[in-house]
């Protein structure tokens, strides 16, 4: 049975992904699933990089503005309500384009990756919940990047979560955890895509630039709004968000906040690179060589055209 087709634009913060991708969706007839892990919460605005609804200019998102910060957000919850959205799509004749940057939201879809499959142990959990209380969360890590170095390279440090989740498959099934959620995990659609990329020093440049742009926007009064909320848990660990909390709680200056920030962003923009480089197909554009849209245009309506959608 052929495919659904589907296309994602994928690359490191800042780069440009969702600006290109309302500029793909207008001229294609797409509607765009958001695969970024924290831009389904409310109020975080500014720090999540959100489009403005006149930057939208009118193409439906999907999985934005769903969730309190309070609340709990899944890889396994992202992939449900992505496959729901993509049927809702399909049912109005337009084709679903998938953009963003969190590596294993990205593959959850384009993959029929499971998420339920290994069992649990919460004794082992609680253990290691107490491990991560007293040594920290680089030594938890640790012990993940001697059990399975690439998924210790996929899960950050402070993801403690998913961290203990990964050495809780690791130590029921003795398996590494990497090979068990992307080993030969098959394609659930036609998959494209598209990474897009910029030389190094010019993107982080670009994201410091952002950085300021966000603070002159307000991110500071948006972080201090959850701050005065008491909001803790997974949102507040996103980039943006942790380093202004820890001005707030007087652990460093205004000034080492936002150059922790804009650091952590270029580390994170590393990461992400790294990882869709190496753990999946994505066919690369630099956007500083000329013409760099034009031939993505052309790709996805070659792509299109041969599923009878362009």
């Amino acid at each position: 049975m052929t495919q659904e087709p589907l296309i994602a634009i994928v690359g490191p913060t800042a780069v440009g992904k969702t600006a290109l991708g309302i500029e793909l969706a207008k001229t294609f007839g797409a509607e765009i699933i958001s695969g970024d892990s924290m831009q389904v919460y409310r109020t975080m605005d500014i720090g999540t990089a959100k489009a403005t609804v006149e930057e939208m200019a009118g193409i439906p998102h999907h999985l934005i503005d769903i969730l309190e910060p309070g609340d709990t957000w899944t890889v396994s919850m992202f992939q449900e309500k992505a496959l729901l959205a993509i049927a809702s799509i399909r049912s109005r004749g337009k084709w679903p384009l998938l953009v963003g940057g969190t590596g294993l939201y990205v593959q959850a879809l384009t993959h029929e990756l499971s998420f339920g499959d290994a069992p649990s142990d919460s004794s082992f959990r609680e253990e290691m919940e107490l491990y991560a209380s007293r040594f920290g969360n680089a030594a938890l890590h640790g012990k993940l990047a001697k059990a399975d170095p690439k998924a210790a390279e996929a899960i950050h440090a402070n993801n403690v979560r998913r961290v203990i989740r990964a050495l809780e498959v690791i130590h029921l099934t003795g398996k590494p955890f990497s090979e068990q959620e992307n080993g030969l995990a098959r394609p659930r659609f036609d998959n494209v895509l598209i990474g897009l990329e910029m030389e190094r020093q010019a993107l982080y440049e670009r994201i410091n630039r952002r950085v300021d742009a966000m603070m002159e926007a307000g991110l500071l009064e948006e972080v201090h709004r959850l701050y005065q909320r008491g909001i803790q848990g997974q949102a507040i660990q996103a980039i943006g968000y942790k380093e202004l909390y820890a001005y707030f709680d007087g652990k460093c200056t205004y000034d080492e906040a936002i150059e922790a920030l804009k650091t952590n962003s270029r580390r994170y923009a590393k990461r992400q690179l790294t990882w869709f480089k190496n753990r999946s197909d994505a066919v690369w554009f630099h956007l500083e060589e000329p013409e760099a849209k034009a031939k993505i245009f052309d790709y996805v309506h070659a792509f299109l055209a041969g599923k009878g959608f362009a």
